[in-house]
């Protein structure tokens, strides 16, 4: 049986190779708590007899939502998927008034919730949506419906009824991107869109059948998800996290020791700076031995050998210094997937040079997600791009329009690209469009095609179109190249380029505390807190230095003129409630940020 469902993934291990811990995750109370791959078929039955005892119809929307990963969200998906319901995962850190926004648009009938606040959440929305009928708990809380509650043995026959009719093309979920602007936009993924994915990168997984990979990001977002199903389909041991369960000598990278995993740049930048200010924190020999491997790296690049005395050397270094980067990881990574957002190029070098393969991937939700990657096999990967595409996707370059040389918008065909925007005819025909025939997927990202010296051709990201600057003199500027190029100093956590419509380019920066903490203790700084750091002359001449040492790489217009520290974060979420500056995969907002910030731009133009 080749899969053709999304359920279909987890019977198709059952047949190949039987896992005792296919799944599994740590309760509460601490406790490791795996399923086998006979048990999280029969606890999906068990959803699945249950939705349909409370009268649950193909079509009908049923919304997710937890706070961190856990076994129970995959036996939900798995049970509601295989009756024809539809799976309407929610990010946790949304207002109320977003999911009455959410639960509304899509008709969503009931919502399964994890611990924490987020029974209350949803309940406050309740009366606001007409069509909820009830939410229920993943973990059991006093006067409140379990999840469990619904169980029941009986209507098996019903459900294998169902299973038989669902048809690949039929949808599966309906995904609302986080959206820099607006309202979020429901992205309709059918069965085949997200299978063809997991099948197109079966065999260029850098692990095997019963190892372990780890899973953290959220499993709202395609990207996770589609990554959790490749894993069921290779038999790899799925092991559901959060990121604040990670770190630390008890953290779940050491209590797990993962072969693999998928993440965001922003936490390997975190590990990073980590590992930078444990070095800065050493003396004598020890440091500088650290700060000699660590500039070994600046010479690293993908499938690059090293021989003779410069061979010894990396030798050494590995066994004094990268090997402890390795354990601090669990000592058994073979790879690591980054995606969401572009990751720096010093990140991707300095952990690959470790022993630590990082490789970036690039996708959108409403392309299930993937579109290009880079591979871990020999000259699979180029540093610096986002990869090749996909087997069974096809990428043109549209350069018609205000571009530099090579440069367009990314343009993509594939089984993969979305049914359409749900509710939303209008918005989907602005980015899906009929080309001889067949559809086109706008992605809204600007790149240019980059050539390895072995002739194969990868997507090198420039620009977001939307994102596209044009100063007051008409030239165009790219925005995320600078910042991206800037945020590899371990003192710059998140920074946002200005000059729209300016006569200048000028940035926002915000400093990374900890970071900028160690600094001031190291040069004599007296340190009490993140507003006056901001405001010391010394600290402003050193970021200073920092821009001054990026802006020889970008032409004169791109050159950051002014910059401004900010004494805050940059969030996906704010506890007083005000609007976060930083979308749940960690994206910019850069019309609230422009927005909150106004004064101290003014401020940069006007002096």
């Amino acid at each position: 049986m080749e899969p053709t469902r999304l359920f279909d993934f987890i019977h198709y291990q059952k047949e190949h190779f039987p896992q005792a811990k296919a799944i599994g995750g740590r309760k509460a109370s601490g406790e490791w708590v795996y399923y086998s791959t006979d048990e999280v078929i029969e606890k999906a039955n068990k959803v699945s007899r249950g939705l349909i005892a409370l009268g649950i119809q193909p079509g009908d929307k049923i919304a997710l939502v937890v706070y961190k990963n856990r076994p129970e969200w995959t036996i939900m998906d798995i049970g509601l998927q295989q009756i024809g319901a539809i799976n309407v995962p929610v990010y946790p850190t949304i207002s109320p008034v977003e999911y009455e926004y959410i639960f509304n648009d899509a008709g969503v009938k009931l919502c399964f919730a994890g611990e924490g606040d987020l029974y209350d959440k949803v309940a406050s929305a309740k009366p606001n949506v007409s069509t909820l009928e009830n939410i229920y708990t993943l973990d059991r809380q006093e006067g409140r419906p379990y999840w469990e509650d619904i169980f029941t043995e009986e209507g098996q026959e019903e459900v294998e009824q169902r299973k038989a009719a669902i048809q690949p093309e039929e949808m599966a979920t309906i995904i609302y991107t986080s959206g820099t602007t607006g309202n979020p936009k429901g992205v309709m993924l059918s069965h085949n869109n997200i299978v063809s994915n997991v099948k197109a990168v079966k065999a260029y997984l850098p692990i095997n059948t019963g190892e372990i990979a780890l899973s953290f990001l959220p499993l709202c977002h395609i990207f996770e998800r589609t990554a959790s199903y490749s894993f069921v389909y290779n038999g790899i041991n799925v092991v559901f996290t959060g990121t604040d369960n990670l770190g630390g000598e008890t953290g779940d990278l050491q209590a797990i020791k993962p072969h693999f995993f998928t993440t965001v740049p922003r936490l390997l930048e975190k590990v990073y700076e980590k590992i930078y200010n444990k070095g800065l924190d050493l003396t004598g020999l020890k440091k500088t031995l650290f700060f000699w491997a660590l500039g070994l790296t600046d010479t690293y690049d993908y499938d690059k050998q090293f021989s003779g005395l410069t061979g010894m050397q990396w030798g050494i270094a590995d066994k004094l210094i990268f090997s402890k980067w390795r354990e601090a990881l669990g000592g058994r990574v073979k790879g690591i997937l980054t995606g969401a957002a572009p990751c720096p190029v010093k990140i991707m070098r300095v952990f690959s040079a470790a022993g630590i393969p990082i490789r970036e991937a690039y996708g959108l939700t409403e392309t299930s997600p993937g579109l290009t990657f880079n591979r871990y096999e020999a000259d699979g990967a180029y540093m610096g791009t986002v990869g090749m595409p996909f087997p069974d996707v096809e990428i043109r370059i549209d350069t018609s329009g205000d571009y530099r040389e090579g440069e367009g918008e990314i343009m993509a065909k594939g089984p993969n690209i979305m049914m359409g925007y749900y509710n939303k005819p209008d918005e989907t025909a602005k980015v899906i469009e009929e080309v001889d025939g067949e559809r086109w997927f706008r992605t809204g990202d600007v790149g240019t095609w980059v050539t390895s010296a072995k002739g194969n051709k990868f997507v090198k990201i420039t620009d977001r179109k939307k994102e596209l600057l044009k100063t007051s003199g008409g030239k165009y500027v790219a925005p995320a190249p600078i910042e991206s190029l800037c945020k590899e100093d371990f003192l710059i956590e998140q920074m946002m380029v200005v000059g729209d419509k300016r006569k200048f380019v000028s940035a926002l920066i915000v400093p990374s505390p900890e970071a900028l903490e160690n600094y001031c203790e190291n040069n004599g700084i007296k340190w009490t807190n993140l507003q006056d750091a901001v405001s010391n002359s010394k600290v402003i001449a050193h970021y200073q230095q920092i821009i001054d040492s990026m802006n020889p790489r970008f032409s004169k217009i791109e050159q950051i003129k002014k910059f401004t520290l900010l004494p805050t974060t940059w969030d996906a979420t704010k506890e007083d409630g005000s609007t976060a500056e930083l979308t749940p995969t960690m994206k910019l907002k850069r019309r609230v940020i422009l927005e909150k910030f106004a004064k101290e731009i003014e401020t940069m133009y006007n002096v």
